[in-house]
């Protein structure tokens, strides 16, 4: 039977609840509850003085902001963040991938340039908010009618569908590099191995204009620009955008999915609404999964480097220093970002996730990197830059969830795996996302928007190793072709959600 506390480390000064805890409760080492403690969040095992820092995961997360007796509740109100030397130790915790014998296979589309889809869609991407419901119209023509119940796409069996992905900047942008982030990030996304055809429509006016896009990402012959100005309006754009549609979804019908290396999959991980349960179930359970696709010679991001702060001395000394101090220069670069900003690094976990357990920001860190499991780190990528190398690789992006996934689906992902414990829902289209529950009782509410229980492990029915594995078969499942559930509820168009730097004008 579960106890009802868990220790992560034995030189941790608290524990978690798996539940909420009254009064006299044991919280082990003699340590009793002396006060009501919520699920998820964290009790006192012995006292703390102001300004002592205070360990989990055996790792500070915080600092003792008012004196902490045995039993108490640790939290926002006497727990705060603090300044402490970091030893980045570049690479001392090295060590070669073991890689297995006879590695894994899913059923994918191939791709003439030798890449392998998990999906096959036909994507409208737009240069500017001022065309993004010309690309919606169009997409919506290819919709399954709910009303008569006719299916533009029922004779095309291999394509999973016709995508608009649309955002609100392109115009009005007063520095190069907003620009320069945006047409990296369309790049990626007219270049995605799950897309068989793309078409771009523009205004014609705008500061992203068409032709340096492609100029700029190289995309000739790779897609179908046009500009609702030169075409004559929006209806007559939205004819030829149809028209494209049609004679598109023909060729990409002709591919059928194939068996794969495992090679071939590229996997971002995310997490988004996290909870205190995040960084015991979910996440060292999906580290473990990720471990298991990069010894299969795959491929996983680690993302939103504002969630990172604080750990990344953790993910140096799986680095070699050139790719540690990469690391270590986003940090810098987010320090003196927010600064700027009038913000704060610790302003990061949010009301939902403080009321999950979630502490500071250092905490928080510490739960979300144990996504990335413990196979050597091998590069860092600026935001939506290309992944080209296989393995254990880190992007830089915001926290924010939509924006993050955005830059890493442009860097190349074709399957997302996303853990939430508050019950975050989302897609990415045109890659498949599943999500991750760290508890039982969420998932249970959300099922219709869970696909895997990670709460198991909470509830002593399984180990961290085997939910991981259950994680990994799940995960070539679903590269393989099954729904995940945001796909049954045709999540992914919305959540498109380039990385806005700079002022708008």
């Amino acid at each position: 039977m579960a106890t009802p506390v868990i220790r992560l480390h034995e030189s941790d000064g608290v524990v978690i609840a798996r539940a909420t805890l009254l009064p006299g409760t044991e919280l082990g080492g003699g340590a009793v509850a002396t006060q009501r403690i919520p699920a998820g969040h964290k009790a006192a095992t012995r006292d703390f003085a102001v300004g002592e820092p205070i360990i989990r995961y055996g790792q500070i997360i915080g600092f003792a902001t008012a004196a902490i007796a045995s039993g108490a509740h640790i939290h926002t109100h006497n727990c705060g963040m603090g300044d402490f030397a970091k030893d980045y130790a570049y690479g001392q915790a090295s060590q070669p991938t073991e890689y297995v014998n006879d590695p894994a296979t899913f059923l994918g589309f191939h791709r003439p340039d030798g890449r392998v889809a998990t999906r096959n869609y036909i994507g409208i991407l737009t240069s500017v908010n001022c065309s993004a419901h010309v690309a919606q119209v169009v997409a919506d023509c290819f919709k399954p009618n709910p009303i008569t119940g006719h299916d533009p796409l029922a004779d095309y069996p291999n394509v999973d569908g016709v995508v608009a992905l649309t955002h609100k900047t392109g115009c009005g942008m007063t520095q190069h590099e907003p620009l320069a982030v945006l047409r990296r990030t369309l790049g990626g996304y007219a270049r995605h191995v799950n897309f068989s055809a793309v078409i771009v429509l523009g205004l014609g006016c705008e500061v992203n204009q068409i032709g340096g896009l492609m100029t700029e990402q190289k995309l000739a012959g790779r897609l179908r620009a046009m500009d609702i100005q030169d075409m004559g309006g929006s209806r007559k754009t939205v004819l030829a955008g149809i028209e494209f549609v049609k004679e598109a979804l023909a060729e990409a019908n002709q591919v059928s999915r194939a068996p794969a290396p495992l090679s071939e999959l590229i996997v971002a991980l995310q997490c988004g609404g996290s909870d205190g349960y995040s960084g015991v179930s979910a996440n060292p359970a999906l580290g473990v999964a990720s471990d298991m696709v990069v010894r299969n010679g795959g491929t996983v991001i680690l993302s939103e480097t504002p969630e990172t702060y604080g750990a990344e001395h953790l993910l140096t000394r799986r680095a070699t220093r050139e790719v540690g101090e990469k690391l270590v220069g986003l940090m810098r670069w987010w320090e003196a970002y927010t600064e700027r900003e009038g913000a704060e690094m610790n302003a990061n976990p949010s009301p939902g996730n403080k009321a999950g357990g979630l502490t500071t920001i250092l905490e928080k860190s510490l739960g979300a990197m144990a996504k990335g499991g413990s196979t050597d780190l091998v590069d860092v990528l600026r935001y939506a830059e290309p992944v080209t190398r296989r393995g254990f690789v880190f992007m830089d992006t915001p926290g924010y969830d939509p924006v993050a996934a955005t830059g890493q689906v442009a860097g190349g992902a074709n399957l997302v795996c996303f853990t939430t414990g508050r019950g975050s829902v989302f897609g990415c289209k045109p890659a498949p996302s599943i999500k991750l529950a760290t508890n039982t009782a969420m998932f249970t509410r959300m099922e219709d928007d869970m696909d895997i229980n990670c709460g198991t492990i909470l509830d002593g029915d399984e180990t961290v190793q085997q939910c991981g594995a259950r994680i990994f078969d799940h995960i070539v499942r679903t590269a393989s072709g099954e729904k995940t559930k945001s796909e049954l509820f045709d999540f992914g168009s919305a959540e498109f959600a380039p990385w806005v730097l700079g002022a708008t004008m």
